[in-house]
């Protein structure tokens, strides 16, 4: 019966610790942030007034999956800030690890691509963690009171965006243009692991 007990309380520290770092669910509020963005100005949510949510996207420079991304990212920025949802990319990964994603490099990438919306960088990954972004690229669809909505792919077609079926954010936008729940409000994110020190 002792050695039942202890086990059960290992179980339950050794969950309790791992569990720290999982990350949001849809329902979770998230923590604003203050970031530096390529403009070298800082950036947060709680900067943007009258809007109805925001599109946070942990993307990077090198990653395959993430520069296959960059129009479409480019387009949602542009169609959605109209509508009042601001998009913010994030950079989670470590330069020290993978140093295309260095800070200046991000600048080099956004003026090549004309980015139109903040490119930030979470110098000392702090953000990436809270949130559980564990892919480049990664989406948290967030409504004005920073309630999370969202969690995963932009769409189901990394390779072709001509031949997209399902673009899973913006019908989970739509859904929150009717007062809905986005269904489903998880899909599974495709893309490169974030880089970190290990």
């Amino acid at each position: 019966m002792k050695i039942l007990f202890q086990l059960l309380l290992i179980f339950a520290i050794f969950t309790q610790v791992s569990g720290q770092n999982t990350g949001y669910k849809p329902g979770d509020k998230a923590t604003d942030f203050k970031l530096k963005s390529v403009d070298g100005k800082m950036y947060s949510m709680s900067g943007y007034d009258d809007v109805k949510g925001f599109i946070v996207i942990f993307t990077c420079n090198h990653c395959p999956f993430s520069v296959k991304y960059e129009d479409r990212i480019i387009d949602l920025a542009k169609r959605y800030s109209d509508k009042g949802y601001i998009l913010l990319a994030i950079n989670p990964n470590d330069p020290e690890v993978q140093p295309a994603d260095s800070y200046e490099l991000m600048k080099v990438r956004a003026l090549e691509k004309g980015f139109n919306f903040p490119y930030l960088f979470d110098d000392g990954q702090k953000i990436y963690p809270q949130y559980g972004a564990t892919k480049t690229p990664h989406v948290f669809l967030l409504d004005k009171n920073l309630i999370v909505k969202y969690i995963g792919a932009i769409d189901d077609n990394t390779d072709n965006a001509s031949q997209v079926k399902e673009k899973y954010l913006e019908n989970a936008i739509a859904a929150l243009e009717k007062g809905e729940e986005p269904n489903p409000n998880v899909t599974k994110a495709i893309g490169c692991s974030i880089k970190y020190k290990k």
